[in-house]
């Protein structure tokens, strides 16, 4: 069973919580804010169950009949608000689950706790359904929306929630993790905390993807001989790109990994840092090549690729115009 204790990272807005509690102060509507795989729904969940834990303690006991309910997800008075449209929550969703309910009484806890998972795809109707409860909302009433973009939601619904942000775990919590929960071998996981750049849910994803590495085998293979290629090399990469257009973003992550080892090395000569430390020697010879400048011409670039695809340009137009950038610089 869960326990904030098992959370990694966020201990601000873990502490803030604990004392909301402990303290009886308790805010009707948050919002929790951060990129899908930060950990909002499990921040949630441990949330509602310590407000809600017949211990009254600031974390959950998992022993009690309220936390057993809550780990099963069978909890009368915790309701996680569904939606059946995968693009957006409509004004039914929130009248039929929260506003038709809100004014019954908990069944058995001194709360009820409403949770809205992807809560900024919420229309404006929904929205504006959502603002008349949390308005005026019954003093057990809790509401914690779960958002990517908080930017998005009415700065009505803004300004009467408490903003709890989700800020990016620090690679070395995310590679013990990896090691010790899921025992991922020294390098992979290095690689894996680097590239979800602080993104815990996003290291799991790939330290359990074999796809991964294949992915990045095909980059630290481009890495290697992009100097050499000709024109007719360069455009036959873009070819085996499309291979890995689903996972572009991926794909340019790793690249921007490189480069940024590549920058690292060059300015601290420094091998410890490195994340791909087996391509030390050819890492070497890049940085020697490159100058600051350049490097930092190709990381630009790599941004600028992702803002392009992300507009629907060309892909092949994209990415040829990226990998000649790299190799001229």
């Amino acid at each position: 069973m869960g326990s904030f204790k098992d959370v990694v990272g966020h201990r601000d807005v873990i502490q803030y919580l604990q004392n909301a509690i402990a303290e009886n102060r308790v805010s009707q509507a948050y919002i929790v804010n951060g990129e899908r795989g930060t950990g909002k729904k499990m921040l949630a969940k441990l949330f509602a169950m310590a407000l809600l834990c017949e211990e009254h303690g600031p974390e959950p006991c998992n022993k009690c009949h309220s936390c057993v309910q809550a780990e099963s997800n069978n909890h009368p008075d915790i309701i996680w608000v569904t939606h059946e449209k995968p693009g957006s929550i409509g004004v039914d969703d929130v009248r039929t689950q929260i506003n038709n309910t809100v004014a019954i009484k908990p069944y058995q806890g001194p709360y009820k706790v409403y949770i809205i998972p992807e809560a900024d795809i919420m229309t404006v109707q929904a929205q504006n359904a959502l603002l008349k409860t949390i308005e005026e909302p019954p003093q057990y009433a809790v509401f914690i929306l779960l958002t990517e973009n908080a930017d998005v939601l009415l700065p009505t619904i803004n300004s009467r929630c408490v903003m709890l942000k989700l800020r990016y775990i620090k690679d070395a919590l995310i590679k013990k993790y990896l090691m010790e929960r899921m025992e991922v071998p020294d390098y992979k996981a290095e690689v894996c905390a680097a590239f979800a750049q602080g993104n815990l849910g996003k290291a799991i994803k790939l330290a359990g993807s074999e796809h991964f590495n294949e992915l990045k085998d095909e980059v630290l293979n481009l890495m290697r001989h992009i100097n050499e290629m000709d024109i007719s090399e360069l455009v036959e990469a873009v070819k085996r790109c499309t291979l890995y257009k689903v996972e572009i973003n991926d794909y340019l992550d790793l690249i921007m990994v490189w480069y940024r080892d590549v920058l690292l090395y060059k300015a601290t000569r420094e091998i410890d840092k490195v994340v791909f430390k087996d391509q030390i020697d050819c890492m070497r010879e890049q940085a020697r090549r490159s100058s600051y400048e350049g490097i930092e011409t190709i990381l630009d670039s790599l941004d600028k690729a992702k803002s392009r695809l992300k507009a629907n340009v060309n892909f092949d137009l994209v990415m040829e115009l990226l990998f000649l950038t790299i190799k001229e610089n």
